[in-house]
């Protein structure tokens, strides 16, 4: 860090967050990196084994709750807020209420939000350099070892609700969090109050119970682990529970009293490609490998995989109604190459009587 010693660091924090505002971010907060209690709260998540399958969770000790470890000389996080409810999109609840579509969470519908907000990072940093000089930073988007939403909670971008997303009293819970980890010294700003109150609305609506207390999530119930982390077979006894949900779930999101503020996206980039918000199940389960790549391509879905892709939505045709054209989807991939999706597509025959 080479900046001059007479710097106004408050004036500075404010032009920082006028430019990323400019940049198209719809709020902006500053963080100090201190976050024992959230350090002693993953590890015990870790310790009870929630992650699931999720190693990585794990693999970097303490760097993940210790940002200056991760990133030597950062002494506070730019944390950056980017809304992705479409403005125009099918309407979330009547997908996931039709059962011969498919349902994927609202937010893997455009392009990949990785891309697009370390883009306008990239650009907030050169922005930031151009007016102070070169300095010490890293940009993250859930691309690295980080605490997003407790940074995001001490920058003041909202609280932690009790389904452990972020909360902004002003827009929901629709969006998107980046982090920039910076050597500046700037003033930090002040967590807001925590308004969930005494509603329990998200526990009590989560399909497989995935919300085990209050701001506790076991992943390894949680539909969005279980169609998008998990490499394996999908246990028998959440198959049910899941439903039309091929990619991700947003059920407590869509019951949180809070998101009747959320604010649509602007953003060309998260508008929804191919139909994906109200697809039909039949037609999902019929793209060959080539179709799937060529319609996924910049997506978040690439996540899942091809054969993790088939095998959720084999889970969803199995909880569709009984028809001709699901039956005979279903039967020609019975004797797919994937041992994982022919061990879904034997269930999802099975749950309309076929043996």
């Amino acid at each position: 860090m080479t900046v001059p010693a007479t710097t106004d660091w408050q004036t500075l924090s404010e032009e920082i967050k006028q430019l990323g505002r400019t940049l198209g971010f719809d709020k902006i907060g500053i963080a100090g990196i201190d976050l024992a209690e959230d350090e002693a709260r993953l590890e015990r998540w870790l310790a009870l084994k929630r992650n699931g399958e999720m190693q990585y969770m794990a693999q970097h000790g303490r760097k993940r709750s210790r940002p200056a470890e991760l990133v030597p000389g950062t002494v506070r996080v730019i944390t950056v807020r980017m809304d992705y409810w479409p403005s125009d999109c099918a309407d979330a609840q009547a997908t996931l209420d039709d059962k011969r579509q498919g349902y994927i969470s609202r937010y893997a519908l455009g392009r990949d939000y990785h891309k697009v907000l370390r883009r306008r990072l990239r650009k907030l940093a050169g922005k930031i350099e151009d007016r102070v000089g070169p300095t010490g930073y890293r940009v993250f988007v859930d691309s690295a070892p980080v605490l997003e939403k407790a940074l995001a909670r001490n920058a003041g971008l909202g609280w932690i609700g009790k389904h452990t997303n972020l909360i902004d009293r002003t827009a929901g819970s629709w969006f998107f969090l980046g982090e920039l980890f910076t050597d500046l010294p700037l003033p930090a700003d002040r967590p807001v109050q925590e308004l969930c109150g005494s509603c329990t609305a998200c526990l009590d609506l989560c399909p497989t119970g995935a919300i085990v207390a209050p701001y506790e999530v076991d992943a390894r119930r949680c539909i969005s682990y279980l169609t998008i982390e998990l490499k394996g077979s999908i246990p028998e006894e959440f198959r049910a529970a899941i439903g039309n949900r091929i990619f991700g779930c947003d059920d407590c999101q869509l019951v949180c009293p809070w998101n009747k503020y959320a604010q649509r996206t602007t953003q060309r980039d998260f508008a929804p490609r191919h139909g994906l918000d109200s697809a039909d199940l039949i037609e999902l389960f019929g793209w060959t490998e080539n179709e799937w790549a060529s319609r996924t391509e910049g997506s978040a879905l690439r996540r899942a995989g091809y054969a993790g892709w088939l095998r959720n939505v084999a889970v969803a045709l199995g909880n569709a109604p009984t028809s001709s054209g699901v039956v005979k989807c279903l039967r020609n991939r019975a004797n797919h190459e994937s041992a994982l999706v022919r061990e879904h597509v034997a269930w999802a025959l099975a749950q309309h009587g076929i043996h």
